[in-house]
């Protein structure tokens, strides 16, 4: 494993590095959507004021889920370059997009539908630097053939454990193909809009969820790890709007938009 790359004086973390690689092909990945959809939006202050703001929830969230910690020595940890959470992430990276949705005048959905498949994507290139830099993100001991240990990552394990970052990586691809192919059969219809985006937490939700059985995460509720219940809360609101019935008006649209066009 390879924790950090040393260029003369300057030392980084492969973690840090492959985020950045997430994050560039996330932007290209946003880019091309935004062609195909005809929209103005630039790709640059999305992906990089969402990636900030992933960063930053992501950073908040984990220190959260220690506060006793935290609260004993705070700003060591605050700065800390190890230790992030992908529901942090998640929510950080929410809630920039909803403001630049309103800074675009763009629906709150549609933003959300645009930034999944770069979403996608980008989070599997993440869990490769998490396994590169052998952060502890691994899963339980195992047989399988497949089976890795970490001897000289972040957090040292000589055991054969489940390396669930690819896992986590393979699934993330198959994701983003999903949601790349389903986006181009929605496209500008206003009747699916915020259905991509319930695609995505669907599927992320059940991908992390059943990883997180064979991950080494403590158990918080119920048997439950902190990221299964957010898994499960996804897998609710995914359903949701995967399933619900678009307003009448957004129906009515799209009809005479089909019929002019036809």
């Amino acid at each position: 494993m390879y924790p950090f790359v040393h260029i003369g004086p300057i030392t980084l973390g492969t973690y840090g590095i492959f985020v950045a690689v997430g994050l560039l092909v996330g932007f290209f990945v946003m880019q091309k959507d935004l062609n195909r959809r005809g929209l103005t939006a630039d790709p640059n202050v999305i992906v990089g004021i969402t990636g900030l703001a992933g960063l930053v929830g992501s950073r908040i969230y984990f220190n959260l889920e220690t506060p006793k910690e935290f609260f004993a020595n705070p700003w060591p940890q605050l700065f800390s370059t190890m230790g992030f959470t992908f529901t942090g992430a998640a929510l950080g990276g929410a809630i920039a997009l909803i403001l630049i949705a309103r800074h675009y005048k763009m629906p709150i959905l549609q933003m959300l539908d645009v930034a999944s498949p770069a979403a996608a994507i980008g989070y599997g290139f993440g869990r490769i630097g998490c396994l590169i830099s052998g952060d502890g993100d691994y899963g339980i001991p195992t047989s399988l053939p497949w089976g890795m240990s970490f001897p000289n990552g972040i957090v040292p394990t000589t055991q054969k454990v489940h390396p669930t970052p690819i896992y986590e990586f393979l699934a993330a691809v198959l994701i983003f193909w999903i949601l790349w192919r389903i986006g181009a059969r929605w496209l500008n219809d206003a009747g699916h809009t915020g259905k991509l985006f319930g695609v995505y937490l669907l599927l992320s939700g059940v991908a992390r969820f059943f990883v997180e059985i064979i991950r080494i995460n403590p158990r918080v509720l119920w048997g439950l790890t902190n990221a299964q219940i957010a898994s499960i809360i996804y897998v609710i609101v995914g359903t949701f709007l995967v399933t619900r019935t678009p307003r009448a008006g957004v129906s009515a649209r799209t009809q005479r938009s089909s019929q002019s066009a036809a």
